[in-house]
């Protein structure tokens, strides 16, 4: 089946407007980005022409080409060699390398199932604000599940969400193993970047409990804020990770 494909528009005056003193290229980038968050080109589409866009948004085809250099760095579109340029997709292959670092000592990456254990609407402490930009004191999601590679159970997980960004994402009877496919799917909410810090810890009761581990051994916490395609905070998350059998794999460009 072809990709769906988003025709050019007619070039507008007010594009060429909306231009200021920032580098041109990076203006571009943004109204790029500002239609990819509103719908007009949904993940899988393909983008018009350097040339279209050029055309549409008034300025060089060098600037567009420089614009979706960036755009596929930071993961909003994918290029095909003799197809085009696409909008990426929250599948699970691109979310395993983008965003999930834990790799089996064996060498064999490969995507989590998970196991929800609450799902609970409440309000933002102080860190939590912090985390999300919010007030402290804004409605909140909480939710917590496990995590597990080959069967085995190796990550408790603990994420907060604006409730804002996604309402009544507590009342889902099922939640699915990839929450990033559902934020952009469900609620129009689309991940593009995440900031990590990386802490050894000591495993709590409860946490010994889950994984099976004697209290007090020791796991990496993994603290992370999930930024969305409009540059807000949309989750942030703590991963306790038991690396026995494990460990956390970053290629550095």
């Amino acid at each position: 089946m072809d990709e769906p494909r988003i025709e050019p528009r007619p070039a507008r005056a007010e594009n060429r407007e909306t231009f200021g003193f920032r580098p041109l290229y990076r203006q571009a980038r943004d109204l790029l980005v500002k239609r990819i968050v509103d719908g007009e080109w949904p993940p899988g589409a393909a983008l018009p022409s350097e040339s279209d866009i050029a055309a549409d948004l008034g300025v060089s085809q060098g600037t567009v080409r420089k614009a979706l250099d960036e755009l596929e760095a930071e993961k909003f579109v994918v290029r095909r060699q003799g197809k085009g340029t696409f909008v990426a997709r929250h599948d699970e292959a691109r979310i395993l390398f983008q965003f999930f670092k834990l790799i089996p000592d064996s060498g064999t990456s490969e995507f989590p199932e998970s196991q929800i254990l609450s799902v609970e609407a409440g309000t933002a402490d102080a860190r939590t604000a912090a985390a999300l930009a919010l007030r402290p004191g804004a409605r909140v999601v909480r939710l917590e599940r496990l995590r597990s590679l080959g069967g085995e159970i190796c990550i408790v997980e603990r994420i907060a969400l604006p409730r804002a960004l996604f309402p009544g994402i507590e009342k889902r009877a099922l939640l699915p193993n990839n929450l990033y496919e559902l934020y952009r799917s469900d609620f129009g909410v689309t991940i593009v970047r995440a900031s990590e810090k990386l802490k050894a810890v000591a495993a709590t009761r409860r946490e010994a409990k889950h994984l099976r581990l004697q209290l007090g051994a020791p796991l990496l916490s993994i603290n992370r804020t999930a930024i969305a395609a409009d540059g807000r905070p949309a989750e942030w998350r703590l991963s306790l990770c038991s690396t026995e059998r494990l460990h956390y794999w970053s290629d550095l460009k």
